[in-house]
């Protein structure tokens, strides 16, 4: 697995999205079994640990601040476990990148788009 460029300060940019219980779940199992089996990219190893502790913050975003997250759930009809979850462009191309990521939760991070 090779990292994502460097450099661009567009990658820096968090962009929420907006995932299910069973999405984050989902991600967070891709990500951590990463994580723990073969080798990486240390660049890359680093944007998917990051990924995980946004995983962590989200939830602990919509414990401390639900209103927000609240007014769009109900704007959009989505569900109650729908929360943002914000990633840069690094750390969404680097969790896009494993192979054992399921098509629900690709799917979910790009909005349907093929990535």
């Amino acid at each position: 697995m090779s990292g994502p460029p460097a450099g661009d300060p567009a990658q820096a940019v968090l962009v929420p999205h907006w995932l299910s219980s069973p999405d984050r779940l989902e991600v967070e199992r891709a990500v951590q079994d990463a994580l723990d089996g073969g080798p990486l990219h240390p660049v890359v190893a680093v944007h998917l640990g990051e990924v995980l502790t946004e995983l962590h913050v989200a939830a602990a975003r919509e414990v401390v601040w639900p209103a927000p997250t609240a007014r769009v759930r109900r704007a959009t009809g989505w569900s109650d476990d729908v929360v943002p979850v914000r990633l840069s462009a690094v750390e969404l191309a680097s969790v896009l990148s494993l192979p054992g990521l399921p098509t629900v939760a690709r799917e979910a991070l790009t909005g349907g788009r093929s990535a």
